[in-house]
């Protein structure tokens, strides 16, 4: 069964982009993929500002995402960018944490003018953690996802069938992967 990492970047919860993450585990755990959900803002603040690379609390996200077969990032989007709690947890994972491992960048933002704060902002990030496989981006205004009373969302069905459609790229691109001799997929 293949590992998969679903980091979810939100500095709140309940959020959006947490809902999202928990209705694209359930998807892809009827898949029968193995999903875990890291949620930074979980992380103690002062490990992740202090750039503490040391910190017990980082061993098990590390450890996730060492044995994972594929990740998921999503992220709101706040000024143009993802946000900062995301970006200091990505500060402190080894350099080469995402080498062969396809990843999926979701990101939901208030307007469509963000759309590309992932294509300038985030991938460069995952590019230099050692992502070479990163899916299409599903991006996502705040209007097409509705949080329900239980913290669950609701997704206008054109952002669902979008997320769908990659998700099943995205498990072809891990069962790929797997099978793959992994000589190969570290040389890509």
């Amino acid at each position: 069964m293949a590992n998969i990492v679903a980091i979810a970047g939100s500095p709140t919860h309940p959020s959006r982009t947490y809902g999202v993450v928990e209705y694209t585990a359930n998807l892809l755990q009827q898949e029968g993929l193995h999903v875990d959900i890291i949620s930074v803002r979980d992380l103690p603040a002062e490990d992740l500002v202090f750039g503490r690379y040391d910190s017990p609390a980082l061993e098990q996200p590390k450890a996730l995402l060492a044995k994972a077969d594929g990740v998921i990032i999503a992220t709101p989007i706040y000024k143009a960018a993802y946000t900062g709690v995301l970006k200091t947890f990505l500060d402190l994972l080894p350099q080469k944490s995402l080498t062969g491992k396809p990843v999926l960048p979701i990101a939901l933002g208030g307007t469509i003018a963000h759309l590309l704060a992932i294509e300038y902002a985030l991938k460069p990030v995952l590019s230099e953690l050692g992502a070479r496989h990163i899916l299409a981006t599903i991006y996502a205004v705040d209007k097409q996802i509705q949080r329900q009373a239980d913290n669950s969302v609701l997704l206008d069905e054109e952002i669902e069938q979008r997320l769908k459609d990659v998700l099943k790229e995205f498990v072809k691109a891990v069962e790929y992967d797997a099978a793959a001799p992994q000589e190969l997929v570290h040389a890509n």
